[in-house]
């Protein structure tokens, strides 16, 4: 069965290990950095563009996280989630949205629950085995090398053309 990426409306992001290679650099005080792919950011501000509501689910919290979310311009952050998958069918209520509507991004066993939750998932080529059978489409990107933005390709592909966004 083939899934319809034209139906999604709604991207819900991990962000240790798809968004970053999954490294976490901590110092005395705490975690010092992480790095993120601009590539990344601007296929979100593309997704933006064609009315599809990025979010990010995360199970750690960071102020890194939430500047970067800022800087890109995704209000809907969660962080601190225990239960990915009950956000994520908060956020489908919230924006009325069907299960085929909605797609998640996640790389461990603590993202299983909302990949059952969403319509289509993605993983990137590193992920976790446990969590092939849940997986609709495996990257061929691995964490930390854009597999979100492979994603955001995949979904968004015929939907714009590029010259339109020179100046995202």
């Amino acid at each position: 069965m083939t899934k319809d990426l034209t139906k999604i409306r709604l991207f819900a992001m991990d962000v240790d290990g798809t968004l970053t290679d999954g490294k976490i650099y901590m110092g005395e005080t705490g975690e010092l950095m992480k790095s993120f792919d601009v590539k990344d950011g601007l296929g979100i501000k593309l997704l933006m563009t064609q009315g599809i509501i990025p979010a990010i689910i995360t199970g750690r919290r960071s102020q890194i996280v939430e500047n970067r979310c800022r800087e890109i311009g995704i209000r809907e952050i969660h962080q601190g989630v225990k239960e990915k998958d009950a956000v994520l069918c908060e956020l489908m209520e919230k924006y009325q949205l069907q299960r085929e509507e909605t797609a998640y991004i996640g790389d461990d066993i603590n993202d299983l629950g909302a990949m059952k939750e969403a319509g289509i998932t993605f993983a990137p080529a590193d992920c976790a085995h446990q969590l092939l059978p849940y997986i609709d489409i495996r990257l061929t990107r691995k964490a930390g090398d854009c597999p979100v933005r492979e994603a955001i390709d995949l979904i968004l592909d015929g939907r714009y053309q590029a010259e339109e966004f020179t100046a995202l």
